[in-house]
């Protein structure tokens, strides 16, 4: 467990370290209104204290994928430990810290408008759609995922729980805010510090899975997959919500109109990110231990990450814990796809420019979004979750290079955020043209090149255009 306890250990600094250097160029204002405040509407701007707006923001960012995404990512071995621990602490949680301070800088507006403000209008544009496809994308996951583990644990049917998960999911994307996800959070809230407390301390405990298998240095870099999956750029885009996620970007506003001072800021937005991290590292581990290793895995799991949580949980904390545990996953991805949804009716909203402070009004955008999920659901689930990897990751790729952009108008450390950006602009560019079910299907080495080349133009491109330029103009946000 050397190794594991040494990359909880390695978020932790982060944290402290990292996130403390990354509030500091950003520049915090404290005495600076938040829109919590400056345009209270009782509906989607409600001021909430620090630790409700945290627990609230690490549940919505919290779907399956922090779950899913790592058990998956364990089939290539050590490798998707480091890359959480890396991901996490340098990409994802600035681009969530990004994502929810810059929207607390512009009045609570979402990424669409938040790209267009610091990159263009054809990055608005493009946002606006990439965010609405991927926002339904995330809600039909987060149907289809909990309701297929709520039927394995109960045996009722799978479409009896997706009616009951819609109806709920309807009502928490047209109330107040603070009516339904600010008084049934705390519970969810406690439910996963049980799962993931009680589960950590039952793998540390259990004489039978307590040990991961031993690693050799190699084993960093070499594909461990059986089947075949190459570990570059596939980690990457497998690993997503607990390393990095684009679906955070759409989250972050959400809590960006209820945090009461941007001090608030690294706890809520940085630090939930380091939560997911820790969330995503426990089930990294278990998946490695639990079934003996890397082809033990892939065998116990057949193929649906779902076998291994439903395993795992009741055997590592007997049948009471093990179904509270599950009930802790289930929570995960329900309390991230009412808010996908909620995201995707303000987004929506602040493109029509349709004020939200009436029930009428938010139906109106609510019922063909839900009407567009209900078909979306009919469709195999593994086709969703690819398209929703690839599409998450592009997303995080964008609010990656707004922070940048940001940056660079203000004169600006932007090194922190176009860094990471130009990590992920390759790894998506080398995946889309190796891909042959999602993109060109071109050899690897030519995918990867060309994936350089082109991060390369754009990131000259971006530095060239914008550094310094209109940042008189952005004068009340620095």
């Amino acid at each position: 467990m050397t190794w594991f306890l040494l990359c909880v250990g390695l978020l932790l600094g982060g944290y402290f370290i990292y996130g403390t250097f990354v509030e500091k160029v950003f520049g915090i204002r404290t005495e600076r209104q938040t829109p919590a405040f400056t345009q209270g509407d009782g509906v989607d701007y409600v001021p909430m204290s620090k630790g409700k707006v945290y627990l609230i923001q690490l549940l919505n960012i919290a779907g399956v994928g922090p779950i899913f995404g790592p058990i998956l990512g364990a089939l290539y071995g050590p490798a998707a430990m480091l890359w959480i621990v890396l991901g996490c602490i340098f990409a994802g949680a600035v681009h969530d810290y990004f994502s929810g301070m810059l929207s607390v800088r512009n009045g609570g507006q979402s990424v669409p408008n938040l790209a267009g403000k610091y990159l263009g209008r054809g990055a608005k544009n493009f946002m606006n759609v990439f965010a609405i496809v991927l926002l339904l994308l995330v809600g039909v996951v987060f149907i289809s995922a909990p309701a297929g583990l709520l039927a394995k644990i109960t045996g009722v049917s799978v479409s009896v729980f997706v009616g009951v998960i819609f109806v709920y999911y309807l009502l928490a994307t047209i109330v107040p805010v603070d009516k339904i996800i600010g008084r049934l959070y705390p519970f969810f809230g406690a439910l996963l510090i049980f799962m993931s407390v009680g589960l950590t301390v039952a793998l540390v405990a259990s004489s039978e899975h307590s040990m991961l298998p031993g690693f050799e240095v190699d084993d960093f870099l070499q594909n461990l997959n059986p089947n075949d999956m190459p570990l570059w750029p596939a980690l990457f885009i497998t690993i997503a919500c607990g390393a990095v996620s684009g679906f955070h970007a759409t989250q972050s506003p959400l809590m960006a109109r209820c945090v009461e001072n941007e001090s608030n800021g690294r706890f809520v937005f940085y630090g939930a990110m380091i939560g997911e991290g820790i969330i995503a590292l426990i089930w990294c581990a278990i998946a490695l231990s639990f079934f003996g290793g890397v082809e033990g895995l892939n065998n116990g799991m057949g193929g649906n990450p779902a076998n291994l949580v439903y395993e795992a949980s009741t055997g590592l904390l007997g049948a009471v814990g093990g179904f509270m545990a599950v009930l802790g996953v289930i929570v995960l991805p329900i309390t991230s796809g009412d808010t996908a949804f909620r995201s995707a009716r303000l987004i929506l909203a602040e493109y029509f420019n349709l004020p939200q402070n009436r029930l009428p009004k938010r139906l109106m955008l609510a019922i063909p979004l839900f009407v567009i999920g209900a078909v979306l659901t009919q469709v195999d689930f593994g086709i969703i979750w690819r398209y929703f990897g690839v599409a998450n990751q592009a997303t995080a790729v964008m609010m990656l290079w707004t922070a940048s952009a940001y940056l660079l108008r203000h004169n600006k450390l932007h090194w922190i955020a176009t860094v990471p950006a130009m990590f992920m602009t390759t790894v998506v560019i080398s995946f889309l043209l190796n891909s042959a079910t999602l993109g060109a299907g071109l050899p690897m080495t030519l995918s990867t090149i060309t994936g350089i080349v082109l991060t390369l133009v754009i990131t000259a491109l971006i530095v060239t255009r914008i550094k310094g330029r209109n940042e008189h103009l952005l004068a009340d946000e620095a």
